[in-house]
């Protein structure tokens, strides 16, 4: 009897570990991988920065904004089929340009709600931990923000060129200005994404980070447009171009006058020359790749 009481002993001793079926299951479905999971991630992202799935607060301002991008579009529409005029009052490449204020708000209120959140939950580690890695999350994170403001200010365009067709203007006339307008949103879209997205990583509070995209985009495009007038006053032409070059609506302005055959904004109506407009190009797809390369290596630290 003794030597049974001794035996068990051990097994009902204080502090002695036992193992427990508490009735987890292994889960031997399909496994999606990392693609599936950067679609995802995408997928929420581009949602979010239009307030699809969030509270009713979040989708007032984009959707606000998207509205206001897109009633001028239609009041020009309403004018040129009610005056049965030969043309829209304004080119497809120059909406966006004109719009800035819109762009630039949106991009503010927008890329720090893509990833200021995650750095202030610091929720970043979990997506790393698998199986997305982070050139994954800047990937999506870049294109969700790109395609948002790709559809932003592509659909006013899409209302002009619907417009005048209804209006009867030439179809192939209306037909090149709408891609050209295109291919100048789309490179505006990725441009802005980018420097929204590296300024907004900066910080996890969201209102520094709307403060400070707002402060870059505004006070560059204001100090490049001064200093191009002083330039234009001076009669120096040849430096207005080049002050160009150090402010995102002024690089898709030079751009777009090169390539696109867009009426430039720059005082005296000077754009870029084709030699120029080749610096411009290249200048603008190096400050979108350089985006992408902080993005990178920013997100490769807070993942650590």
């Amino acid at each position: 009897m003794a030597a049974e009481q001794s035996m068990q002993t051990p097994a009902t001793a204080p502090g002695d570990t036992r193992i427990h079926n508490i009735g987890y299951r292994s889960y031997d479905g399909p496994r999606l991988g990392r693609g599936y999971a950067r679609l995802s991630l995408y997928t929420q992202s581009l949602r979010g920065s239009y307030g699809l799935g969030r509270s009713v607060k979040s989708k007032v301002l984009p959707m606000l904004l998207f509205v206001v991008m897109c009633v001028p579009a239609a009041i020009m529409v309403a004018v040129t089929v009610a005056t049965k005029a030969n043309e829209l009052p304004i080119d497809y490449t120059r909406y966006a340009i004109i719009m800035q204020a819109v762009v630039s708000l949106y991009v503010a209120s927008q890329a720090p709600q893509s990833v200021s959140r995650d750095l202030r939950f610091k929720t970043v580690p979990l997506y790393f931990s698998r199986p997305i890695e982070t050139a994954d999350y800047v990937r999506a994170k870049f294109a969700a923000l790109a395609s948002a403001l790709f559809i932003l200010t592509a659909a006013p365009l899409l209302v002009l060129y619907i417009g005048a067709l209804l209006a009867k203007l030439d179809f192939s006339d209306q037909t090149k200005g709408f891609a050209q307008g295109l291919v100048s949103v789309a490179l505006l879209s990725l441009l802005f994404a980018g420097i929204g997205l590296v300024i907004a990583s900066v910080t996890p509070r969201r209102g520094f980070g709307i403060a400070a995209v707002i402060a870059v985009l505004t006070i560059s495009y204001g100090a490049v447009s001064t200093l191009q007038a002083i330039a234009h006053m001076e009669n120096t032409g040849d430096g207005i171009a080049w002050i160009g070059l150090f402010s995102p609506i002024t690089l898709i302005d030079g751009v777009q006058s090169a390539f696109l055959g867009a009426t430039s904004a720059f005082p005296g109506g000077r754009g870029p020359t084709d030699a120029e407009g080749v610096v411009y190009i290249l200048f603008t797809l190096g400050v979108i790749a350089a985006s992408y390369g902080l993005l990178t290596r920013r997100y490769k630290k807070v993942g650590l």
